[in-house]
């Protein structure tokens, strides 16, 4: 789903590698989920209303 080999994936997790915004965006989408939420930044895990240029 994110064109990722699991090392890449795996680094990610780690903290080794910096991950890019396309994928965490593409992660949200995938998870039905705030990038917010993914972040940490609040608990509410329900995504924000697609807008003028939401997905």
């Amino acid at each position: 789903m994110l064109n990722i080999s699991q090392t890449t994936y795996s680094r990610y997790e780690s903290g080794a590698l910096e991950i890019p915004s396309a994928t965490i965006i593409r992660l949200a989408r995938f998870y039905h989920v705030s990038t917010d939420y993914l972040f940490g930044l609040t608990d509410e895990d329900r995504p924000y209303p697609c807008g003028k240029y939401g997905g």
